[in-house]
């Protein structure tokens, strides 16, 4: 890991993963790019962490997208397809993920808080698809059909200008607000709540809406019966019922 991008490893089982490019509002630097890349890896590998959040520092920005004085340099065309880190396109991840959007989320801040399974925001942040307003593309923008509207994610997209927390909210973008100063705070309460669920049914859960966005219904239906069947047949499985009729709290073993 570099000081671009923090990892902090919580004994409560969340993982806190922090763009710290402040100077340049959280760019997608190089050194960032990696960084997440690295972050990403070690929070997929390690059993003990279950939830991810993901944020910057500052209340500025979230991350202001690519780093367009790098892209000048380079002459960049098409960006190669492992030059961001995106869960769901070629980051594989298994465990939920939180984005903790703290400012202005735009370009590839948008994306990376979107690739992210749900969104906490503070209520001075602000999203925007600015990539028209530079002359770049925005093809990681396709999953957003399932998030919001076909006509506010055509509006967003052709026009590059920002929306608020509060309207991205409204659209269905964003899962929870927060006031800047709670936000964190906001957005590990969100995971705990995650967190207080078996893990295995959480698993389950989590792929069954990836498999809904990806198939018809017949399709999705079967293959979520079978993403599920390690779960019914788990020992938490029996767990769970049997503290409910104790009046106790369960004790997940995730088998």
């Amino acid at each position: 890991m570099s000081d671009a991008v923090l990892f902090d490893a919580r004994d409560d089982g969340i993982a806190i993963i922090t763009i710290n490019r402040p100077d340049s509002r959280n760019a997608l630097s190089h050194e960032v790019r990696q960084g997440l890349f690295a972050a990403w890896d070690r929070f997929e590998r390690d059993p003990a962490l279950r939830v991810a959040i993901l944020t910057g520092t500052g209340e500025k920005a979230f991350c202001a997208g690519g780093d367009l004085k790098e892209m000048t340099e380079t002459r960049m065309a098409v960006p190669p397809r492992d030059m961001f880190p995106v869960p769901g396109d070629n980051i594989e991840l298994s465990k939920p993920t939180i984005a903790a959007v703290n400012g202005v989320a735009f370009a590839g801040g948008w994306m990376i808080a979107q690739a992210c399974d749900l969104c906490v925001a503070s209520t001075a942040a602000r999203f925007a698809i600015t990539e028209v307003k530079v002359g770049r593309g925005s093809p990681w923008a396709a999953p957003l059909i399932h998030m919001i509207p076909q006509r506010i994610m055509m509006e967003i997209i052709l026009t590059g200008k920002p929306i608020t927390a509060q309207r991205a909210y409204e659209i269905g973008l964003v899962n929870r607000l927060a006031e800047p100063e709670a936000l964190l705070d906001a957005a590990i309460e969100l995971a705990n709540e995650i967190l207080d669920g078996a893990p295995l049914s959480v698993k389950a859960g989590r792929e069954t809406v990836m498999l809904a966005t990806e198939m018809g219904r017949a399709a999705a239906l079967q293959a979520a019966r079978a993403a599920h069947e390690y779960t019914y047949k788990s020992e938490d499985a029996q767990e769970g019922p049997r503290a409910f009729a104790e009046k106790r709290r369960p004790e997940w073993k995730s088998r």
